[in-house]
Protein backbone atom coordinates (compact mmCIF):
# COMPACT_ATOMS: atom_id res chain seq x y z
CA UNK A 1 0.00 0.00 0.00
CA UNK A 2 1.35 3.52 -0.69
CA UNK A 3 2.19 6.08 2.00
CA UNK A 4 3.11 8.18 -0.10
CA UNK A 5 2.49 12.31 0.44
CA UNK A 6 0.70 14.16 -2.55
CA UNK A 7 2.93 17.08 -2.78
CA UNK A 8 1.55 20.54 -2.00
CA UNK A 9 0.25 22.82 -4.83
CA UNK A 10 1.91 25.82 -3.50
CA UNK A 11 4.67 27.06 -0.84
CA UNK A 12 3.52 26.05 2.44
CA UNK A 13 2.66 29.45 4.43
CA UNK A 14 4.15 30.40 7.47
CA UNK A 15 1.57 30.80 10.32
CA UNK A 16 1.30 34.70 11.58
CA UNK A 17 2.18 33.83 15.62
CA UNK A 18 1.83 37.61 16.52
CA UNK A 19 -1.56 37.23 15.43
CA UNK A 20 -2.34 33.98 16.70
CA UNK A 21 -0.80 34.38 20.22
CA UNK A 22 -2.13 37.08 22.03
CA UNK A 23 -5.53 35.73 20.44
CA UNK A 24 -5.30 32.96 23.28
CA UNK A 25 -5.72 35.21 26.70
CA UNK A 26 -4.85 31.41 28.54
CA UNK A 27 -1.08 32.18 26.75
CA UNK A 28 -0.04 34.99 29.20
CA UNK A 29 -0.29 32.49 33.00
CA UNK A 30 2.99 32.12 34.73
CA UNK A 31 4.08 29.40 37.02
CA UNK A 32 6.70 30.06 39.85
CA UNK A 33 7.94 33.22 38.10
CA UNK A 34 7.87 31.25 34.05
CA UNK A 35 5.71 31.67 31.25
CA UNK A 36 3.45 28.55 31.09
CA UNK A 37 4.61 26.67 27.15
CA UNK A 38 1.02 24.45 27.39
CA UNK A 39 2.34 21.24 25.02
CA UNK A 40 -0.92 19.31 26.54
CA UNK A 41 -2.74 20.25 23.58
CA UNK A 42 -3.96 16.43 22.63
CA UNK A 43 -5.81 16.53 26.51
CA UNK A 44 -7.69 19.85 25.05
CA UNK A 45 -6.43 23.18 23.55
CA UNK A 46 -6.73 26.69 25.10
CA UNK A 47 -9.50 29.31 23.71
CA UNK A 48 -9.34 32.02 21.90
CA UNK A 49 -10.75 35.42 23.64
CA UNK A 50 -13.61 35.24 20.66
CA UNK A 51 -15.13 31.55 22.17
CA UNK A 52 -14.90 32.88 25.72
CA UNK A 53 -17.34 35.60 24.57
CA UNK A 54 -19.47 33.85 22.16
CA UNK A 55 -20.14 31.38 25.32
CA UNK A 56 -20.67 34.17 27.72
CA UNK A 57 -22.48 36.22 25.19
CA UNK A 58 -25.12 33.23 25.26
CA UNK A 59 -25.50 32.83 28.68
CA UNK A 60 -26.04 36.87 29.17
CA UNK A 61 -28.61 37.35 26.24
CA UNK A 62 -29.80 34.35 24.68
CA UNK A 63 -30.25 31.74 26.98
CA UNK A 64 -33.34 29.61 26.52
CA UNK A 65 -34.44 26.55 25.27
CA UNK A 66 -35.07 25.77 21.73
CA UNK A 67 -38.38 25.77 19.84
CA UNK A 68 -40.10 28.48 21.47
CA UNK A 69 -42.52 31.49 20.64
CA UNK A 70 -40.21 34.29 22.23
CA UNK A 71 -37.22 36.09 21.20
CA UNK A 72 -34.25 34.37 23.08
CA UNK A 73 -35.50 31.12 22.08
CA UNK A 74 -35.90 32.11 18.29
CA UNK A 75 -32.28 33.26 18.93
CA UNK A 76 -31.06 30.11 20.72
CA UNK A 77 -32.84 28.34 17.09
CA UNK A 78 -30.54 30.13 15.05
CA UNK A 79 -27.32 29.78 17.66
CA UNK A 80 -28.03 25.81 16.91
CA UNK A 81 -28.49 26.15 13.00
CA UNK A 82 -25.14 28.29 12.91
CA UNK A 83 -23.27 25.61 14.83
CA UNK A 84 -24.25 22.99 12.31
CA UNK A 85 -23.06 25.27 9.40
CA UNK A 86 -20.15 25.99 10.99
CA UNK A 87 -19.03 22.10 11.61
CA UNK A 88 -20.16 21.77 7.62
CA UNK A 89 -17.90 23.90 6.86
CA UNK A 90 -14.96 22.45 8.95
CA UNK A 91 -15.70 19.01 7.69
CA UNK A 92 -16.98 19.67 4.26
CA UNK A 93 -20.53 18.21 4.74
CA UNK A 94 -24.40 18.76 4.99
CA UNK A 95 -25.30 20.54 7.95
CA UNK A 96 -28.39 18.15 8.52
CA UNK A 97 -25.26 15.63 8.31
CA UNK A 98 -23.94 17.56 11.82
CA UNK A 99 -24.74 16.10 14.86
CA UNK A 100 -23.61 17.73 18.29
CA UNK A 101 -24.09 16.13 21.52
CA UNK A 102 -21.72 16.21 24.75
CA UNK A 103 -18.29 14.74 23.84
CA UNK A 104 -16.87 12.37 21.75
CA UNK A 105 -17.19 9.06 23.65
CA UNK A 106 -21.12 9.58 24.49
CA UNK A 107 -21.60 9.99 20.83
CA UNK A 108 -19.57 6.98 19.68
CA UNK A 109 -21.35 4.36 22.31
CA UNK A 110 -25.19 6.30 21.16
CA UNK A 111 -23.82 5.28 17.53
CA UNK A 112 -22.89 2.11 18.45
CA UNK A 113 -25.73 0.31 20.31
CA UNK A 114 -27.89 2.23 17.06
CA UNK A 115 -26.07 0.59 14.81
CA UNK A 116 -25.71 -2.58 17.23
CA UNK A 117 -29.71 -2.91 16.96
CA UNK A 118 -28.78 -3.71 12.99
CA UNK A 119 -26.19 -6.57 13.43
CA UNK A 120 -26.27 -10.26 13.98
CA UNK A 121 -24.64 -12.41 16.46
CA UNK A 122 -21.21 -13.64 14.67
CA UNK A 123 -21.13 -10.29 12.70
CA UNK A 124 -17.77 -8.82 12.93
CA UNK A 125 -16.22 -5.23 14.19
CA UNK A 126 -12.85 -4.42 13.91
CA UNK A 127 -10.94 -1.88 15.97
CA UNK A 128 -7.19 -1.09 16.42
CA UNK A 129 -4.10 -1.01 18.68
CA UNK A 130 -3.76 2.68 17.92
CA UNK A 131 -6.75 4.14 19.40
CA UNK A 132 -8.31 5.92 21.66
CA UNK A 133 -10.56 3.62 24.06
CA UNK A 134 -13.47 5.91 23.50
CA UNK A 135 -13.11 4.07 19.63
CA UNK A 136 -12.90 0.65 21.41
CA UNK A 137 -14.76 0.34 24.24
CA UNK A 138 -17.94 0.95 22.74
CA UNK A 139 -17.53 -1.76 19.95
CA UNK A 140 -16.27 -4.08 22.58
CA UNK A 141 -19.72 -3.98 23.93
CA UNK A 142 -21.33 -4.94 21.24
CA UNK A 143 -19.74 -8.44 22.05
CA UNK A 144 -22.79 -8.77 24.54
CA UNK A 145 -24.76 -9.10 21.86
CA UNK A 146 -22.72 -12.08 19.89
CA UNK A 147 -20.35 -9.69 17.69
CA UNK A 148 -17.18 -10.32 17.06
CA UNK A 149 -14.57 -7.62 17.45
CA UNK A 150 -11.00 -8.27 16.25
CA UNK A 151 -8.01 -5.99 16.87
CA UNK A 152 -5.75 -4.57 14.37
CA UNK A 153 -2.27 -5.14 15.39
CA UNK A 154 0.68 -2.02 14.77
CA UNK A 155 4.57 -2.49 14.46
CA UNK A 156 5.64 -1.46 18.06
CA UNK A 157 9.29 0.04 16.29
CA UNK A 158 7.39 3.14 14.62
CA UNK A 159 3.67 2.85 15.96
CA UNK A 160 2.65 2.48 12.47
CA UNK A 161 -1.01 0.22 11.85
CA UNK A 162 0.21 -3.25 10.34
CA UNK A 163 -1.34 -3.06 7.41
CA UNK A 164 -1.26 -6.54 6.53
CA UNK A 165 -3.12 -7.59 9.34
CA UNK A 166 -5.96 -5.33 8.33
CA UNK A 167 -6.45 -6.94 5.42
CA UNK A 168 -6.01 -10.45 6.92
CA UNK A 169 -8.98 -9.41 8.94
CA UNK A 170 -11.68 -8.01 7.24
CA UNK A 171 -14.11 -10.45 5.99
CA UNK A 172 -17.33 -10.92 3.94
CA UNK A 173 -18.42 -11.24 7.84
CA UNK A 174 -16.85 -7.18 8.74
CA UNK A 175 -19.43 -4.80 9.35
CA UNK A 176 -17.36 -2.31 10.63
CA UNK A 177 -14.20 -0.54 11.24
CA UNK A 178 -13.30 1.53 14.05
CA UNK A 179 -10.42 3.73 12.98
CA UNK A 180 -8.34 6.63 14.77
CA UNK A 181 -6.99 9.69 11.68
CA UNK A 182 -4.24 9.64 14.21
CA UNK A 183 -2.95 8.50 16.93
CA UNK A 184 -3.71 10.65 20.04
CA UNK A 185 -0.68 9.09 22.01
CA UNK A 186 2.30 8.52 19.46
CA UNK A 187 0.54 10.73 16.30
CA UNK A 188 0.92 8.23 13.81
CA UNK A 189 -1.52 9.56 10.72
CA UNK A 190 -3.44 6.54 9.32
CA UNK A 191 -3.35 6.72 5.78
CA UNK A 192 -7.30 6.68 5.79
CA UNK A 193 -8.02 7.10 2.08
CA UNK A 194 -6.31 3.22 1.56
CA UNK A 195 -7.51 2.14 4.73
CA UNK A 196 -11.50 3.25 3.63
CA UNK A 197 -11.16 1.81 0.36
CA UNK A 198 -9.96 -1.16 1.66
CA UNK A 199 -12.68 -1.89 4.16
CA UNK A 200 -15.46 -0.77 1.60
CA UNK A 201 -14.49 -2.92 -0.84
CA UNK A 202 -15.16 -5.44 1.90
CA UNK A 203 -18.06 -4.09 2.23
CA UNK A 204 -17.51 -2.61 5.72
CA UNK A 205 -18.46 0.86 6.71
CA UNK A 206 -15.60 3.02 8.59
CA UNK A 207 -16.24 5.03 12.27
CA UNK A 208 -13.36 7.53 11.99
CA UNK A 209 -12.14 8.88 15.42
CA UNK A 210 -10.97 12.32 14.37
CA UNK A 211 -10.30 13.98 17.42
CA UNK A 212 -6.90 14.17 17.43
CA UNK A 213 -6.17 15.28 14.12
CA UNK A 214 -8.81 17.64 13.79
CA UNK A 215 -6.82 20.81 15.23
CA UNK A 216 -3.60 19.63 12.84
CA UNK A 217 -5.29 19.59 8.94
CA UNK A 218 -7.92 19.82 6.93
CA UNK A 219 -10.79 16.99 6.98
CA UNK A 220 -12.96 16.73 3.79
CA UNK A 221 -15.61 13.80 4.86
CA UNK A 222 -16.66 13.21 0.99
CA UNK A 223 -13.41 13.23 -0.16
CA UNK A 224 -12.70 10.47 2.52
CA UNK A 225 -15.74 8.86 1.70
CA UNK A 226 -15.79 7.63 5.49
CA UNK A 227 -19.49 6.72 7.18
CA UNK A 228 -18.77 8.62 10.36
CA UNK A 229 -15.89 10.68 11.77
CA UNK A 230 -16.44 11.94 15.26
CA UNK A 231 -14.18 14.94 16.23
CA UNK A 232 -14.09 17.21 20.02
CA UNK A 233 -14.39 20.91 19.57
CA UNK A 234 -12.54 21.31 22.77
CA UNK A 235 -9.53 20.20 21.34
CA UNK A 236 -9.27 23.00 18.32
CA UNK A 237 -9.63 25.50 20.32
CA UNK A 238 -13.44 25.85 20.87
CA UNK A 239 -15.55 24.37 24.24
CA UNK A 240 -16.36 21.17 25.44
CA UNK A 241 -18.16 19.49 23.26
CA UNK A 242 -18.86 16.46 20.77
CA UNK A 243 -19.33 16.10 17.21
CA UNK A 244 -20.47 13.34 14.89
CA UNK A 245 -20.57 13.60 11.13
CA UNK A 246 -22.73 10.66 9.28
CA UNK A 247 -23.67 9.90 5.63
CA UNK A 248 -26.98 11.29 5.29
CA UNK A 249 -28.11 7.72 4.31
CA UNK A 250 -27.24 5.92 7.54
CA UNK A 251 -28.40 9.10 9.54
CA UNK A 252 -32.01 8.52 7.79
CA UNK A 253 -31.75 4.54 8.10
CA UNK A 254 -30.29 3.64 11.59
CA UNK A 255 -32.47 3.85 14.62
CA UNK A 256 -31.48 5.71 17.38
CA UNK A 257 -32.40 5.55 20.92
CA UNK A 258 -34.75 9.03 21.24
CA UNK A 259 -37.52 10.22 23.20
CA UNK A 260 -40.92 9.99 21.33
CA UNK A 261 -41.81 13.41 20.89
CA UNK A 262 -38.02 14.20 19.70
CA UNK A 263 -38.30 14.70 15.57
CA UNK A 264 -37.63 11.94 13.33
CA UNK A 265 -36.03 14.84 10.84
CA UNK A 266 -32.28 14.62 10.84
CA UNK A 267 -30.32 15.56 12.24
CA UNK A 268 -32.68 16.45 15.35
CA UNK A 269 -33.70 12.86 15.63
CA UNK A 270 -30.10 12.39 16.63
CA UNK A 271 -29.96 15.01 19.34
CA UNK A 272 -31.72 13.86 21.99
CA UNK A 273 -32.09 15.62 25.03
CA UNK A 274 -31.48 19.56 25.39
CA UNK A 275 -28.00 20.57 23.83
CA UNK A 276 -25.36 22.56 24.98
CA UNK A 277 -26.15 26.16 23.47
CA UNK A 278 -23.57 28.11 24.75
CA UNK A 279 -20.93 25.12 24.10
CA UNK A 280 -23.08 25.84 20.36
CA UNK A 281 -21.82 29.44 20.29
CA UNK A 282 -18.47 28.95 21.33
CA UNK A 283 -18.24 25.98 18.18
CA UNK A 284 -19.31 28.80 15.79
CA UNK A 285 -16.35 30.95 17.40
CA UNK A 286 -13.90 28.56 16.87
CA UNK A 287 -14.66 28.32 13.30
CA UNK A 288 -14.62 31.44 12.80
CA UNK A 289 -11.34 31.59 14.36
CA UNK A 290 -10.00 29.35 12.09
CA UNK A 291 -11.86 30.86 8.93
CA UNK A 292 -10.41 34.49 10.17
CA UNK A 293 -6.74 32.80 10.23
CA UNK A 294 -7.27 31.10 6.61
CA UNK A 295 -7.78 34.72 5.29
CA UNK A 296 -4.42 35.85 6.98
CA UNK A 297 -2.66 33.18 5.16
CA UNK A 298 -4.56 32.89 2.20
CA UNK A 299 -6.26 36.52 0.84
CA UNK A 300 -7.49 35.31 -1.70
CA UNK A 301 -10.21 32.90 -0.72
CA UNK A 302 -13.90 34.18 0.22
CA UNK A 303 -15.79 31.29 1.11
CA UNK A 304 -15.32 30.01 4.41
CA UNK A 305 -14.62 26.59 3.88
CA UNK A 306 -12.33 27.35 1.99
CA UNK A 307 -10.47 29.75 4.05
CA UNK A 308 -10.78 26.69 6.90
CA UNK A 309 -8.68 24.80 4.58
CA UNK A 310 -6.28 27.34 4.33
CA UNK A 311 -5.68 27.80 7.99
CA UNK A 312 -5.67 24.24 8.75
CA UNK A 313 -3.04 23.34 5.87
CA UNK A 314 -0.69 25.99 7.19
CA UNK A 315 -1.27 24.60 11.01
CA UNK A 316 -0.51 21.29 9.55
CA UNK A 317 2.75 22.77 8.11
CA UNK A 318 3.67 24.70 11.08
CA UNK A 319 3.40 21.20 13.11
CA UNK A 320 5.16 19.52 10.77
CA UNK A 321 8.16 21.88 11.36
CA UNK A 322 7.96 21.70 15.17
CA UNK A 323 8.10 18.25 15.40
CA UNK A 324 11.13 18.17 13.32
CA UNK A 325 13.01 20.34 15.30
CA UNK A 326 11.48 18.52 18.99
CA UNK A 327 12.50 15.33 17.43
CA UNK A 328 15.78 16.13 16.61
CA UNK A 329 16.62 17.30 20.16
CA UNK A 330 15.08 14.28 21.60
CA UNK A 331 17.28 11.65 19.27
CA UNK A 332 20.51 13.95 20.72
CA UNK A 333 19.59 13.17 24.64
CA UNK A 334 21.07 9.62 26.23
CA UNK A 335 18.40 7.66 28.19
CA UNK A 336 15.38 9.14 26.24
CA UNK A 337 12.97 6.62 24.00
CA UNK A 338 10.68 7.84 21.35
CA UNK A 339 8.02 5.73 20.70
CA UNK A 340 6.63 6.44 17.14
CA UNK A 341 7.83 7.51 13.96
CA UNK A 342 11.40 8.98 14.19
CA UNK A 343 13.10 8.87 10.15
CA UNK A 344 13.22 11.90 8.68
CA UNK A 345 11.71 10.47 5.16
CA UNK A 346 8.53 9.17 7.16
CA UNK A 347 7.88 12.59 9.10
CA UNK A 348 4.89 13.30 6.78
CA UNK A 349 2.96 10.27 8.62
CA UNK A 350 2.58 11.79 11.89
CA UNK A 351 1.35 14.76 13.74
CA UNK A 352 3.16 16.70 16.62
CA UNK A 353 2.72 14.47 19.46
CA UNK A 354 5.46 13.03 20.73
CA UNK A 355 6.11 9.92 23.14
CA UNK A 356 8.68 9.68 25.26
CA UNK A 357 10.07 7.44 28.25
CA UNK A 358 13.04 8.31 30.11
CA UNK A 359 15.40 5.87 31.85
CA UNK A 360 15.12 5.47 35.69
CA UNK A 361 12.62 8.76 35.77
CA UNK A 362 8.84 7.50 36.04
CA UNK A 363 6.63 10.01 33.48
CA UNK A 364 4.93 11.40 36.25
CA UNK A 365 7.87 12.60 37.64
CA UNK A 366 9.21 14.02 34.32
CA UNK A 367 5.78 15.50 34.19
CA UNK A 368 5.75 16.75 37.39
CA UNK A 369 9.41 18.25 37.49
CA UNK A 370 8.67 20.25 33.59
CA UNK A 371 5.27 21.56 35.36
CA UNK A 372 6.55 23.19 38.00
CA UNK A 373 8.94 25.23 35.53
CA UNK A 374 5.87 25.97 33.24
CA UNK A 375 5.55 23.68 30.55
CA UNK A 376 2.77 21.42 30.45
CA UNK A 377 2.91 18.18 29.58
CA UNK A 378 0.48 14.77 29.48
CA UNK A 379 1.90 11.65 30.97
CA UNK A 380 0.07 8.23 31.52
CA UNK A 381 -2.11 6.23 29.05
CA UNK A 382 -4.20 8.89 27.48
CA UNK A 383 -6.85 6.04 27.35
CA UNK A 384 -5.04 4.14 24.52
CA UNK A 385 -4.77 1.45 26.32
CA UNK A 386 -4.51 -0.91 23.53
CA UNK A 387 -0.90 0.97 22.47
CA UNK A 388 0.29 1.23 25.77
CA UNK A 389 -0.55 -2.26 26.36
CA UNK A 390 1.36 -3.58 23.18
CA UNK A 391 4.27 -1.11 24.16
CA UNK A 392 4.62 -3.16 27.22
CA UNK A 393 4.59 0.50 28.82
CA UNK A 394 0.99 -0.05 30.39
CA UNK A 395 1.71 -1.17 34.25
CA UNK A 396 5.63 1.43 34.27
CA UNK A 397 3.83 4.56 34.13
CA UNK A 398 2.74 4.78 30.42
CA UNK A 399 4.34 7.87 28.58
CA UNK A 400 4.98 11.21 28.48
CA UNK A 401 2.91 12.92 25.85
CA UNK A 402 4.42 16.16 24.39
CA UNK A 403 1.66 17.56 22.12
CA UNK A 404 2.06 20.63 20.12
CA UNK A 405 -0.37 23.03 18.61
CA UNK A 406 -0.55 26.08 16.24
CA UNK A 407 0.05 28.52 19.08
CA UNK A 408 3.37 26.95 19.92
CA UNK A 409 6.49 28.52 19.30
CA UNK A 410 10.09 26.84 18.44
CA UNK A 411 11.11 28.90 21.52
CA UNK A 412 8.76 26.70 23.67
CA UNK A 413 9.85 23.45 22.01
CA UNK A 414 13.67 24.37 23.36
CA UNK A 415 12.85 25.58 26.10
CA UNK A 416 11.45 21.62 27.13
CA UNK A 417 14.58 20.19 25.03
CA UNK A 418 17.06 23.01 27.83
CA UNK A 419 14.55 20.95 30.88
CA UNK A 420 14.98 17.56 28.98
CA UNK A 421 18.64 17.57 29.04
CA UNK A 422 18.99 19.03 32.32
CA UNK A 423 17.36 16.29 33.72
CA UNK A 424 18.98 13.67 31.54
CA UNK A 425 22.50 15.16 32.77
CA UNK A 426 21.30 15.13 36.51
CA UNK A 427 20.19 11.90 36.39
CA UNK A 428 23.13 10.64 34.23
CA UNK A 429 25.97 12.13 36.73
CA UNK A 430 24.40 11.46 39.56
Amino acid sequence: MSRLVAAPASEPTTLPLAWIRPQFPALDQTINGNPVAFLDGPGGTQVPQRVIDAVGHYLAHDNANAHGAFANSQRTDHVIAAAHGAMADFLGCDSKEIIFGPNMTSLTFAMSRAIGRQLRPGDEILVTCLDHDANVAPWLALGERGMIVHTIDMHPQDCTLDLDDLTSKLSRRTRLLAITYASNAVGTLNDLPAIIRLAHDAGAWVYVDAVHYAPHGPIDVHQLDCDFLVCSPYKFFGPHIGVLYGKQEHLEQIFPYKVRPASEAIPDRWETGTQNHEGLAGVTAAVDYLADLGQIVSPQVSHRRKAILAAMTAIHHHGGQLCQSLIKGLLQLPEITIYGITASEQMGWRLPTVAIRMAKCPPAVIANTLGQQGIFTWHGNFYALNLTRRLGVEDRGGLLRIGLMHYNTLAEVNRLLTALTTMVTTMVTS
